[in-house]
């Protein structure tokens, strides 16, 4: 199975890829199986009432998530990379005080939240700890169709049917130039071919884009992270959630513009600078606004951050360096999603934070000049250097200690290609190694430090 740059970068709504994009995205699915699925229809039977739960960590964040929200939005035909933030209270209240849903292309549906949406802490569903399953009725409460997807991190959701098949497949046997499976099998292609890490993504992409496509979507997406950024620069105030955390991206960034317009340098002013904007971006993601998951909405601070860093800053830096970057950080992506995961859910933040960290970390040095072997050492200083990091989320928000650990991440990374960068690319253990230790320690760790809230910062926060 091939990973595109679409696949790991992809525009949505905060705050969490997995709980909230997942599941309205779960829920689109089910309109559309509903609307033209090959699923057994009784004669004269119409469906007339629609049910959904959420199960696992689902169930028990979902809550903070806005997992629930992102249902109801789904299931009024709402996508994530489309629907308006501004406009989404409105239409969840609407169907709170009607109980009914209107999606486009379908007859109206009954649907209570109350009653038809349940968080069920007590059923696990085996596929994924991120399940969800959605149910359509007639009129006389007759069950016509029942579906169960996962939300498996990223955004990314599958059916029952097609978790088992996501698992066998492998990217060596996509249909492209270089099928990598794993960083070994990247920087043989790239040692024998003489391309870069990039070249050999790029080639991957165009064989189903041409490279304008490319090009396009890639400046659509680094366009949207930088719009992120910026937002989350300008707004002050108290997020949302009831933990009364405020903003404090503003504030920063207005003494640090304060001090550049002094030219005054400080020993501290890489660091300020790289937390601010992947602080600035997950505060926009605790918000609800709109992100890009990179690769996750949970991390979507890092990659970004680092690569605003770098273009503010380099002298050299050009528009060029933009694809460059995004291309290969998605390599290692796609490497790490394949070999272990990017969920919170099954191995906790060092399958986000760090997995962004990584990213970023093998994007810069890339673009500085790093060659294939210094860039996968670059990858994997700073995940290795995130292994074991818990998912414990303060009232299942993703505000403490999320936001600010977005800011280490970046530095980490911006770390970890500078190392790099300055050794020759030899190194003890190799990312794929690091990966499968990430792989192992996710299956190791307890589930209450994995996106439940059951343990950690989460419990004893509010003890404090």
């Amino acid at each position: 199975m091939f990973l595109s740059v679409f696949d790991v970068f992809k525009i949505g709504i905060g705050p969490s890829s997995s709980h909230t994009m997942g599941p309205m995205s779960a829920a689109n699915r089910f309109l559309d199986e509903l609307a033209h699925g090959d699923w057994p229809r009784a004669r004269n039977a119409q469906p007339a009432a629609l049910t959904a739960s959420l199960h696992g960590s689902l169930a028990f964040t979902g809550v903070g998530h806005g997992s629930g929200r992102a249902v109801i939005l789904g299931l009024c035909g709402k996508t994530p990379d489309t629907v308006d933030p501004d406009e989404m209270d409105a239409l969840i209240a609407s169907v709170e005080a009607s109980g009914q849903l209107h999606p486009p292309g379908h007859p109206a549906y009954r649907f209570r939240p109350q009653r038809d949406l349940v968080f069920d802490k007590h059923t696990k569903l085996p596929g994924h700890p991120n399940g969800l399953q959605f149910a359509a009725f007639d009129a006389d409460g007759g069950l016509l169709l029942r579906r169960v997807y996962y939300s498996i991190g990223g955004g990314f959701v599958v059916s029952e049917a097609e978790l088992e098949t996501v698992k066998a497949a492998s990217p060596a046997d996509a249909d492209v130039p270089y099928p990598f499976a794993n960083a070994s099998d990247m920087l043989a292609m790239a040692a024998a071919t003489g391309l870069s890490i990039a070249q050999l993504k790029r080639a991957n992409e165009q064989a189903t884009l041409s490279r304008t496509q490319l090009d396009k979507g890639i400046d659509a997406i680094w366009s949207a992270m930088s719009n992120c950024i910026d937002r989350g620069l300008a707004q002050d105030g108290i997020m949302p959630g009831g933990l009364k955390v405020k903003r404090r991206a503003k504030a920063i960034h207005g003494q640090l513009d304060a001090q550049w317009q002094r030219n005054e340098i400080t020993p501290l002013m890489a660091n300020d600078w790289l937390s601010v904007y992947a602080m600035a971006v997950n505060e926009e993601n605790a918000a609800g606004g709109r992100v890009v998951t990179a690769p996750t909405n949970g991390a979507a601070g890092v990659i970004p951050a680092v690569l605003r860093y770098f273009l503010k800053f380099n002298a050299g830096a050009s528009p060029g360096n933009i694809a460059d970057y995004m291309l290969t950080a998605a390599a290692i992506g796609g490497i790490i999603k394949h070999n272990a995961s990017i969920s919170g859910a099954e191995v906790g933040c060092q399958g986000e934070v760090g997995s962004a960290s990584a990213m970023a970390a093998a994007g810069l040095c890339a673009i500085m000049g790093g060659t294939p072997t210094q860039v996968e050492n670059a990858a994997e200083i700073a995940l290795e250097h995130h292994l074991g990091m818990t998912c414990d989320p303060v009232g299942g928000l993703v505000q403490i200690p999320c936001i600010e650990r977005n800011a280490f991440g970046a530095v980490k990374a911006v770390t970890a290609a500078s190392l790099a960068m300055k050794g020759d690319g030899i190194h003890a253990v190799p990312l794929d190694a690091c990966v499968e230790t990430m792989r192992q320690t996710g299956m190791d760790m307890s589930e209450r430090y994995k996106e439940t809230s059951l343990a950690g910062l989460a419990v004893n926060f509010p003890a404090c």
